[in-house]
């Protein structure tokens, strides 16, 4: 019954994703969740009391994973320049993905405070990642300089996400240059 319940939960997560990045938080809703997953709506409430329920798991299930990619892609360079190009490059790279994409709708919603916070305590440990890279590169406060680093980025994700007049590559480019270029300082 256990498992049962755990592959529905994990249908209905996967269905969150989908609608979120079809149509951003406006698409997931309650009968939506039901229609794809084929459950009564009355059986999702069972699962999740609020769209921020879902949100709030999506977030705590997600984010770690990309967190983790953008660490490993991380890992396979050798100096705090490489370093922080792969932060900047992983998480723009990952912008076409699919639970990178339901997690960039999530962050744009109507959350409740717990929600946001779960939020921002998972980006924030994306932000740790690069930290130590930034102190390799003899950054004065290593820590102030990886969360504005940060801001470039989800700058540019929100620029690729709207399909902006500029190509992703050209974003994706011209955002390692300026975060290169900004955190030499």
């Amino acid at each position: 019954m256990a498992e049962h319940r755990s592959m529905q939960r994990g249908a209905l997560l996967d269905a969150a994703r989908s609608l979120l990045s079809e149509g951003g938080t406006e698409a997931l809703t309650f009968p939506a969740l039901a229609e794809r997953t084929g459950l009564a709506r009355s059986s999702v409430y069972e699962y999740f009391r609020s769209r921020g329920a879902v949100v709030e798991e999506l977030c705590e299930v997600d984010i770690p994973v990309w967190a983790a990619e953008v660490q490993a892609a991380m890992e396979r360079e050798a100096t705090p320049e490489a370093k922080v190009e792969a932060y900047v490059r992983t998480q723009l790279a990952l912008v076409g993905d699919r639970r990178h994409r339901a997690v960039v709708a999530i962050s744009a919603s109507e959350l409740d405070a717990s929600a946001r916070e779960k939020i921002r305590a998972a980006h924030g440990e994306l932000v740790t990642v690069v930290v130590d890279a930034l102190d390799g590169m003899g950054h004065e406060r290593p820590r102030l300089a990886a969360m504005l680093l940060q801001g470039v980025v989800d700058a540019a994700v929100r620029r690729i996400e709207l399909g902006a007049a500029e190509d992703p590559q050209a974003i994706i480019d011209a955002t390692v240059a300026m975060a290169l270029g900004g955190v030499r300082g």
